[in-house]
């Protein structure tokens, strides 16, 4: 993995978790979610990443430029039963992958992108999932995800 001139990787702690969770709500902005729905959530999605981050299910890449961080990304690890694919029994969900407005076009989800396959390849994991929004879907195939046929449902809260 290589960064441009200026720009460093960092692992993130649980003292960056606004900063996270900030990324992922400009995220959902940027792919058409409404912000007062965002705004709901916010800051259970920084209690989330605190207690996750701090219990090691969740590993943060940050990328930080001109003193400030520009750009992050995140991997889930969740126990998975061994299947004909492999018989690993942790998978990684990457989550989060966010780059600035004015950083774009740098590389630099890329470069989180082979920054969390390098992990997910120390730690032996095989399988690596994520969710694409349309802007990062090339990326992500360029470095052979290919699609899946994984489906939704989300379940009403008072089902009466």
């Amino acid at each position: 993995m290589t960064l441009p001139a200026g720009f460093t990787l960092r692992l993130a702690t649980p003292a960056d978790a606004a900063l996270i969770q900030a990324q992922r709500d400009a995220m959902f902005v940027d792919m058409g979610s409404d912000p007062a729905r965002l705004a709901a959530v916010h800051d259970a999605g920084v209690a989330w990443h605190a207690r996750t981050l701090a219990a090691g299910t969740y590993t943060g890449l940050l990328i930080e430029g001109g003193g400030q961080v520009i750009a992050g990304a995140g991997i889930l690890w969740t126990d998975f039963p061994p299947n004909a694919d492999t018989t690993a029994t942790t998978r990684a969900y990457v989550l989060n992958v966010y780059v600035q407005p004015a950083q774009r076009g740098q590389r630099l989800a890329r470069a989180l992108m082979q920054a969390a396959l390098a992990e997910c390849r120390a730690r032996g994991v095989d399988i690596v999932t994520l969710t694409a929004s349309d802007a990062g879907r090339p990326t992500y195939e360029a470095l052979g995800f290919t699609p899946q046929a994984e489906l939704k449902l989300l379940i009403p809260g008072d089902p009466s």
